[in-house]
């Protein structure tokens, strides 16, 4: 018999396995029950700047925007604190390089004023994502999935290692027509919208996840992840 001692404790269940994202490929979520995800980072409008002609002429649009979809979709807004570190690094480069001693003073005097207001003033940055779903299942005339059946797939081996290439190339193409129709809509109230890459996804979610770890610790590029 081997004490527990020398067997030391068994490894818990690791925490990927609660997590409803299987993985990340070419700039798409796949999520553990085979549906894919597509995120769209938008632009905002100040409507309250805005006449009254054209802020009719906006709602009426986003009238005609939603009624014009077949598919849900999801509007997040996340707020977080402004990070400048990229903006501090510039100042410091132009500080180091600034061959005048006054102008010298005054950068390292206004990096000062800038980091002590951000600091006191708190100050958050608001971001806007459309999610753009598809769920194989439906599209194919299958019945959706209910809570038992979603359930057991969350303890249960992914479905992903399913999904082969050739049929992840014709959802991502599918997918492609949504995010084209969306970007399309959000173009006619004024409201640029972007895909979220690789690399933009992995630090969403890892804002979402981590949100106090996030100000520590900045995620590394996707390059220099090593991933098991």
């Amino acid at each position: 018999m081997q004490s527990k001692q020398l067997s030391g404790p068994k490894p818990g269940v690791p925490s990927q396995k609660f997590m409803d994202v299987a993985e990340i490929r070419d700039d798409i979520v796949i999520m553990r029950d085979g549906t894919l995800r597509v995120v769209l980072l938008v632009s905002s409008i100040n409507f309250s700047l805005k006449s009254v002609d054209e802020q009719n002429a906006i709602v009426q649009a986003y009238m005609q925007f939603l009624n014009g979809l077949d598919y849900p979709i999801q509007v997040v807004i996340q707020s977080r604190r402004m990070n400048i570190d990229h903006y501090m690094m510039q100042l410091d480069e132009n500080e180091k390089n600034q061959p005048n001693d006054l102008l010298k003073r005054q950068i390292k005097d206004y990096k000062a004023f800038v980091k002590q207001l951000v600091d006191l003033g708190d100050i958050m940055q608001k971001r806007f994502y459309v999610v753009v779903p598809l769920n194989p299942a439906i599209d194919k005339g299958t019945v959706q999935k209910g809570f038992v059946q979603r359930l057991t797939d969350i303890f249960s081996p992914t479905i992903v290692g399913k999904l082969t290439e050739e049929r992840f190339q014709k959802l991502k193409f599918d997918l492609s027509l949504r995010v084209n129709q969306i970007i399309g809509g959000l173009s006619s109230m004024s409201l640029n919208a972007a895909q979220l890459d690789t690399q933009s996804l992995i630090e969403m979610l890892y804002t979402v996840y981590n949100p106090e770890l996030f100000e520590t610790q900045r995620m590394t590029e996707i390059s220099k992840l090593q991933v098991e």
